[in-house]
């Protein structure tokens, strides 16, 4: 997860900005840079590997100049090179970036027609020349940047740097968290609170679509109408060893925000987009030579696993196997040659998931982890390393982690089915396409996030909530009854939907809540007749679905809620935040510890 430092001083800053990134190294980078104003030019020092090589390159040319601008990064077009670390830079502008610019090759090619000349591989490029050539024009930042932010579509934070405008930083941010730090004559950005922690307490956190005009005495904050609002300083109380809150009631609430651009920040790590296809981090290995799948995980990452399962066999045509991970050992499992053992773990410490892993390796599997840290055993002890970039996860309810394992489970899928034979590059590209959009989708599916809360109290009254759906939608359904159960302690079963008819539906009655999640498609009219066999037995039901499916079967619903239509592909990416939310204002609306639920720990290191 990148991290921004920027700081309009006194007094040179380079090396403030550098300890602003060491306080940001917990979301993991893999280059990293600087940019200052002094003498009439923009400079920059950039470093691939971890910040001590950026910490040499300032020190044997040390880079002056009392505002400036700094950035950690995950490498993606084009791998962790000097030229694709930020900041990215033209004779004018100067600019960091966290997150992901959906339309960069449409942009990037207008630019090119122009006769604009890029360095690097990064999408965040774009933004340095599209701001610039407003520059150039004539145009004050303000305004270059007022031009310019409706044309990026995707999820991003940004800040930027003038040559001609050594007393001003502009920052921006949509789907990524963005703060504004006020000192003695000094004004900070930064990704967190933590990043500035050193330079000041006063903080303020920019909301949604947000972006700042910041000099020395002042920040001046407007809306995504560009409209002149207040954000409210607080003291953030935060120190090297906190993560805060930002201006989220609790750190769950936090994380379900964060997923667009983490998950965004996951994709980077596995799609070229320049060339359309979906990569691994991984060293050469034959994915062709694999003749069954095994994916082991526990909780939340079972949910993902079992999402996987349909995505595998339907892409690649590969038979999977999908266990529990304490159960796995016990049942004495066949496992042939030449098989992948997949893992899926946020800690990668999970011990009945580890076990199951050990097991597998001796019985001569390949071993790909999924896991969120990538200095975890699990990742040390597989063979192929898949990392989720979702950075520190603190409630103990998994929320982003989820959707990075959907984003990097869904890459794997494509690539297995490419090295099978069972991929085009035309159905390559779409598959780049969907996923690409998926950020997007989830900042688009938080937007309903005022209608579940408004809609929470209808659910946070049952002692019992029962979840349906069909296909990837199912897993979905677990996954929701597991979140309500887990913070709000109110007991939920998660079915396919077809199978009430098979026992379930003895349990309706209109004090059940039935929550069916549909999104519209080949399964929806098969999922609303199991809704209204519900229905006509009294249950009270909460439909999911996107426009067309609440227009065509929200009528006599308890609720809707009306998410973005997307792709199928992407779906369980999408549908994971409203029934996070929801769990969410559950348990809110019940006051229970919705960060750390009884009876529950984050990583489960004990079998």
């Amino acid at each position: 997860m990148c991290g921004i430092v920027g700081i309009l001083g006194k007094e040179d800053v380079a090396e403030r900005l550098l300890d602003g990134l060491r306080r940001l190294e917990y979301r993991g980078y893999d280059s990293a840079g600087v940019a200052t104003v002094h003498d009439g030019v923009i400079d920059r020092r950039r470093a691939s590997g971890k910040l001590v090589n950026l910490a040499r390159e300032l020190a044997a040319n040390p880079l002056p100049g009392t505002v400036g601008i700094a950035h950690t990064r995950w490498a993606t077009h084009g791998g962790p090179t000097t030229n694709n670390a930020h900041p990215h830079a033209t004779d004018h502008v100067a600019v960091v970036h966290n997150g992901i610019i959906e339309n960069f090759k449409s942009l990037r090619e207008e630019l090119i027609a122009r006769g604009r000349v890029f360095t690097s591989e990064t999408d965040t490029e774009v933004v340095a020349h599209l701001v610039s050539e407003k520059v150039e024009a004539g145009l004050a930042p303000a305004e270059a940047v007022r031009e310019i932010l409706p044309r990026l579509h995707g999820a991003f934070a940004l800040a930027i740097l003038f040559r001609d405008y050594p007393d001003m930083l502009i920052g921006a941010r949509l789907g990524s968290p963005l703060v504004v730090g006020y000192g003695d004559g000094e004004t900070y950005l930064g990704s967190d609170a933590l990043a500035l922690a050193p330079l000041t307490q006063r903080i303020a956190y920019l909301e949604e679509g947000d972006w700042v005009i910041c000099t020395r005495d002042s920040a001046e904050v407007f809306d995504r109408d560009n409209t002149p609002v207040e954000r409210a300083v607080t003291i953030s109380g935060v120190t090297g060893a906190l993560i805060d809150k930002g201006n989220h009631r609790h750190f769950m609430q936090k994380e379900i925000y964060e997923q667009p651009i983490v998950v965004a920040q996951t994709l980077r790590a596995y799609l070229q987009r320049m060339e359309d296809r979906v990569t691994l981090p991984i060293p050469d290995y034959d994915l062709s030579s694999i003749k069954r799948v095994t994916i082991v995980a526990c909780g939340t990452s079972f949910y993902a696993g079992m999402v996987a399962k349909y995505w595998f066999e339907q892409f690649a045509r590969v038979p999977v196997d999908l266990d529990v991970a304490s159960e796995f050992r016990y049942r004495t499992p066949v496992m042939e040659p030449g098989g992948l053992m997949i893992v899926i773990s946020q800690s990668g410490e999970t011990a009945d998931t580890l076990a199951a892993l050990r097991h597998a390796r001796s019985e001569g599997q390949t071993i790909a982890a999924v896991v969120n840290v990538p200095t975890s055993t699990m990742a040390r002890e597989a063979d192929l390393l898949l990392p989720t970039h979702a950075g520190p996860e603190i409630g103990v309810a998994s929320t982003k982690a989820f959707t990075c394992q959907l984003a990097v489970l869904a890459a794997l899928a494509a690539n297995l089915a490419r090295a099978k034979g069972r991929l085009t590059p035309a159905d390559e590209k779409a598959i780049v396409k969907h996923l690409a959009q998926a950020p997007a989708a989830l900042n688009a599916a938080l937007a309903y996030d005022e209608a579940i809360e408004a809609m929470a109290g209808a659910v946070a009254g049952a002692r019992d909530v029962l979840y349906l759906g069909r296909g990837t939608d199912y897993p979905l359904a677990l996954e929701g009854a597991l979140k309500l159960k887990e913070i709000s302690y109110i007991h939920a079963e998660g079915y396919a939907a077809g199978e009430m008819k098979h026992g379930p539906i003895a349990l309706i009655d209109e004090n059940v809540p039935v929550i069916v999640i549909a999104p519209s498609g080949p399964l929806f009219d098969k999922t609303v007749s199991n809704m209204q066999e519900v229905q006509a037995r009294g249950g009270k039901v909460v439909l999911i679905s996107d426009y067309d499916g609440v227009e065509a079967a929200g009528e006599g619903c308890l609720a809707t809620i009306t998410m973005p239509k997307v792709h199928p592909l992407i779906a369980p990416l999408v549908y994971a935040v409203p029934v996070q939310l929801l769990a969410y204002h559950v348990a809110v609306a019940k006051g229970t510890d919705v960060d750390q639920p009884r009876n529950l720990a984050k990583s489960v290191t004990v079998e």
